[in-house]
């Protein structure tokens, strides 16, 4: 299925909201990524998505519309030259290989645009097919911490994959 990644537009707002408002998407996401999930929280996103420059965080545009979001996030002082990634996609639109893909896009951007040379992801424990999605874009799991992360009432672990530069260079 053919996707695309692009700015976010204040028109995404509706429908965001209507794919993000999933429970299944929001027991993978940092608490930040509120559920129930409003057209407000939408217009909140959207406007701290557009505010950097160069871009840090598109939407997964499928069939015409913001299905989800994917972000690059530069980090600061002595991780500086790291980068978190983070991303969904709308239920519907799962198991289509789109992840896989924008992912892969991402980290062409990611060290196309930005002083890094790591750039790492921190799927929970239980989060399978982020875990697979990752793999397959050519990252490591680097470590798993125990129990370090607490979402609904239970501890979950977090799993840390990374892809570097050099690996990529060395292809």
């Amino acid at each position: 299925m053919e996707y695309k990644l692009r700015p976010f537009r204040e028109k995404d707002a509706e429908i965001l909201s209507r794919f993000a408002n999933n429970e299944r998407i929001a027991r993978f996401m940092t608490d930040k990524f509120p559920h129930p999930y409003s057209a407000d929280h939408a217009r909140s996103f959207i406007e701290f998505a557009n505010s950097h420059d160069p871009q840090r965080i598109f939407a997964i545009e499928v069939e015409g519309q913001a299905a989800g979001g994917i972000g690059i996030h530069p980090q600061e002082d002595i991780h500086r030259k790291n980068a978190e990634l983070g991303y969904w996609l709308a239920e519907e639109y799962w198991n289509r290989g789109i992840v896989s893909r924008a992912v892969k896009e991402m980290v062409e951007y990611g060290f196309r645009t930005f002083d890094i040379s790591r750039i790492f992801a921190r799927p929970f424990g239980n989060n399978i097919a982020s875990q697979r999605v990752l793999l397959h874009a050519g990252f490591v799991l680097e470590t798993v911490l125990e129990k370090t992360l607490y979402k609904n009432g239970e501890y979950l672990d977090e799993m840390i994959f990374s892809v570097r530069l050099n690996d990529l260079e060395t292809e």
